[in-house]
């Protein structure tokens, strides 16, 4: 298996699972995104226990890019600290801006990595990177 096939993989089992598309009862923070460019509507639903993310689950419509991106995010910010997330956030805008480049530094994206070309594909780095703006303003409240 090529390592395309394996991303593509990757993407499609995140987005044929649905385990992260489901309302959280007594979340602490819902948080709206969208984009008008493509019409990728999403709402991310957070509960914390102090400053840990305890759970995180999102429902909405989108491309598949903008749900797997959404779905491989919340199993990566499970378990995180607020800050540890904001971390995540930033260095996953950082890669697909280009800034971080070094594998060692995106090593912490875990399977998020598999996003990294997305940059070459303009139209849909907003799709990629909507969850993540929508995570960062969720902590940010």
């Amino acid at each position: 298996m090529e390592l395309n096939e394996l991303y593509n993989e990757i993407i499609m089992e995140h987005v044929q699972s649905g385990h992260n598309r489901r309302h959280i009862d007594g979340a602490d923070v819902k948080e709206h995104g969208h984009n008008p460019s493509c019409g990728d509507d999403l709402t991310l639903e957070v509960k914390f226990e102090g400053d840990l993310i305890t759970d995180a689950a999102f429902t909405g419509v989108g491309c598949a890019i903008s749900q797997a991106s959404t779905s491989i995010m919340i199993d990566l910010i499970k378990g995180k600290s607020k800050d540890e997330a904001l971390r995540l956030v930033e260095t996953f805008l950082g890669m697909i801006k280009r800034e971080i480049k070094d594998e060692k530094d995106l090593q912490m994206l875990e399977d998020a990595i598999i996003l990294k070309n997305i940059s070459n594909m303009p139209a849909r780095v907003k799709c990629a990177t909507l969850a993540w703006h929508t995570l960062k303003q969720a902590i940010n409240r």
